[in-house]
């Protein structure tokens, strides 16, 4: 309404100054959080009023600079209803109205996980010959196509966008364009995109702008995580994703969890954030699209030795099948963590499901969404997937490829990782003793030394005791066994499972415990202590007499607190005790012989040699059911016969 004067009433007044405080919050300083106060007050106001074009300009701004900014339900529908009923209200072939149409297309695009709607938009901006218009056609547009296909499209709309920016006077619409130029060519593996990112932080470094300097510290982040500085890597990424917070992008807190996430997996520490994970998985904060939180939450539960939650985690991730999922920024970081959980769980459907969709970006970088975070080459992942299904050789050419993609990333971290799968697809194609796979093996092994990478057949891993007592990590990729009671926790990197008993077991945990000496079969039959060279007492001892004595006092306990429970005691505590106490009277019985005497083995070498192969290859059936990675790891380095030896 207006005075009877003709002059602005005090409330037009506040609409405009609110509206000019939004759009110089949003468009020159990028401060999200300011706008959408600045635009609420003013919609708010001009709806009061009934002013059309100011409830226009107001829920325009409410959209913000990205699309999909307000990611729960409420929320989103509330401005998706503000922008409908103010579109209703102007004319339709107005400007505010185009520029209404086109966001709301590039919304639905956006959720759907479509393009055609909003490059419409496009086209018809064009043909209207509003600058403004255009930008924001453009830039709404660029954020619909992040998928590995349109990578080439996406550069197309980044360059017009620069090229209209020199048209509409607006500051912002030539920072997102040169923004978007720079995600383009790291997403594209190009190798000049270094020079875009100098060129965006030239105009940042004239004057701020809070939301576009967020993504510029994010990939700033991922360069650190590439080089291998974990620890800057793990600073930066917190001041990043304060930045985020202060700019108002609800992407800071979920980028940051994807941050920590490649540092841990490079790390071996990522079983670490499965409590994060879990919570992370169902917040609202996260994109309508995004489904790589279910890839990250299996591939920890796996790390973690949680095979129930990481079975369920790719069940969720998958759904009715790979193929489904959308092709959104985080479509490549969804399917890189589907591979490595499928690895670790023994999967080989998911693996070459994955593979198949895989196939076709094999060039590609794996990144996290804008360039947040980076997994190196999709090569790496092929390998994976290869492996899992069994193509030692598939995965040999992939992890070749991916070696030489990723130091062309720069990304050290992942170039070792790399390597290291290579020896390991080397080893089994060619078999555990070719040189070229303990070539690629021992150069994996120093660079990680170098990196503070910690290799996933390492990660976990107890040090190997050597002659003269000094406990130094190992050189192969080794199999860890320590007994749990009546079961055996098999551990290989960051894969785990716990096995039932069986007289394999006992001997496996000899050979283990001394990688690279030969035991005699009688030895091993007769349940001898077995000594590593130098006479040190190798770290998985038998059952001797401090064993036999520990196994005596453990019974007396059982029986004192079975005595508490009452002979009417059926709890599960009582069930399970009594289980220990049946296994360890009989463990006792097979070791003990007349008068309490160790028992020997009676037989010949002959008898002893098939008496130990055939126990030890029941024990390698046992753990290939519980996982089939390791226990073709232990077939491949296990050697029976009349000596035996573990070879990693």
């Amino acid at each position: 309404m207006r005075s009877l004067t003709g002059s602005p009433t005090p409330s037009e007044h506040g609409i405009g100054s609110s509206l000019l405080a939004g759009e110089r919050a949003l468009y020159g300083e990028g401060d999200l959080c300011t706008a959408r106060r600045c635009f609420d007050s003013a919609y708010r106001e001009a709806e009061r009023c009934d002013d059309g074009p100011a409830m226009a300009r107001a829920a325009l701004g409410l959209g913000g600079l990205w699309v999909h900014e307000h990611r729960t339900a409420a929320d989103a529908a509330a401005v998706r209803a503000r922008q409908r009923h103010a579109l209703s209200i102007i004319a339709p072939d107005s400007v505010l109205a185009l520029r209404l149409r086109t966001r709301l297309a590039a919304e639905e695009d956006y959720r759907t996980g479509g393009h055609a709607a909003v490059l419409a938009m496009v086209e018809e901006a064009r043909s209207r010959g509003d600058s403004v218009a255009l930008a924001e056609a453009l830039n709404l547009a660029h954020h619909c196509v992040l998928g590995p296909g349109d990578g080439a499209l996406r550069l197309e709309l980044a360059q017009e966008l620069i090229a209209t920016a020199s048209r509409t006077a607006r500051r912002s619409d030539l920072l997102m364009g040169l923004l978007w130029r720079t995600v383009d060519l790291f997403l594209d593996a190009d190798p000049h995109a270094g020079r875009g990112l100098a060129e965006l932080r030239g105009l940042l470094a004239d004057r701020d702008h809070l939301a576009a300097g967020f993504v510029a510290d994010a990939i700033e982040v991922m360069l650190a995580i590439r080089g291998g500085g974990f620890g800057q890597a793990e600073a930066r990424a917190a001041a990043c994703a304060e930045r985020g917070t202060t700019a108002g992008d609800v992407d800071g807190a979920v980028w940051h969890a994807g941050q920590l996430v490649a540092i841990r997996w490079y790390q071996g520490r990522v079983a670490e954030l499965l409590p994060m994970l879990s919570e992370l998985v169902n917040s609202p904060k996260l994109s309508a699209v995004d489904n790589s939180g279910f890839a990250a939450l299996a591939v920890a539960a796996a790390s973690a030795g949680d095979r129930r939650q990481a079975v369920g985690a790719l069940a969720r991730l998958r759904g009715p099948g790979l193929a489904g999922l959308s092709r959104s920024s985080s479509w490549l970081v969804a399917m890189y963590g589907a591979v490595e959980a499928a690895h670790l769980v023994g999967d080989a459907e998911i693996s070459a499901q994955a593979y198949a969709l895989l196939r076709p970006f094999a060039r590609l970088p794996v990144m996290v969404s804008l360039g947040a975070a980076c997994f190196g080459s999709v090569h790496h992942t092929l390998g994976v997937a290869s492996l899992t299904c069994g193509d030692a050789g598939n995965a040999v050419a992939h992890l070749g490829a991916a070696i030489r993609d990723n130091s062309a990333l720069g990304h050290w971290p992942a170039v070792t990782l790399s390597r290291w799968r290579l020896g390991q697809a080397l080893r089994l194609r060619d078999g555990p003793r070719d040189e070229a796979a303990r070539e690629e093996h021992a150069i994996a092994v120093r660079d990680a030394a170098e990196l503070g990478v910690v290799l996933p057949s390492e990660a976990g891993r107890r040090p190997v005791i050597h002659a003269g007592g000094s406990g130094v990590s190992g050189g192969a990729a080794q199999v860890v066994i320590q007994r749990r009671g009546g079961r055996w926790r098999v551990e290989m990197g960051t894969r785990a499972v716990l096995v039932g008993h069986c007289v394999g077991m006992r001997h496996l945990a000899v050979l283990l415990a001394n990688p690279g000496h030969e035991v005699s079969a009688i030895d091993l039959a007769a349940g001898m202590k077995v000594l590593t060279a130098g006479d040190v007492t190798p770290a998985q001892p038998l059952l001797d007499n401090t064993a036999r004595q520990a196994y005596r006092e453990r019974l007396v306990r059982l029986a004192a607190e079975l005595d508490e429970l009452g002979p009417t005691g059926g709890s599960e505590r009582a069930s399970a005790l009594r289980a220990e106490q049946d296994w360890l009277i009989a463990e006792l019985g097979r070791a003990t012989g007349l008068g309490g005497r160790a028992r020997g083995f009676t037989g010949d070498r002959e008898r002893a040699r098939v008496s130990v192969g055939k126990a030890i290859r029941r024990a390698l059936d046992r753990i290939s059911e519980a996982d089939p990675v390791i226990g073709d790891e232990l077939r491949a380095t296990v050697q029976t016969g009349a000596r035996c030896c573990y070879r990693p």
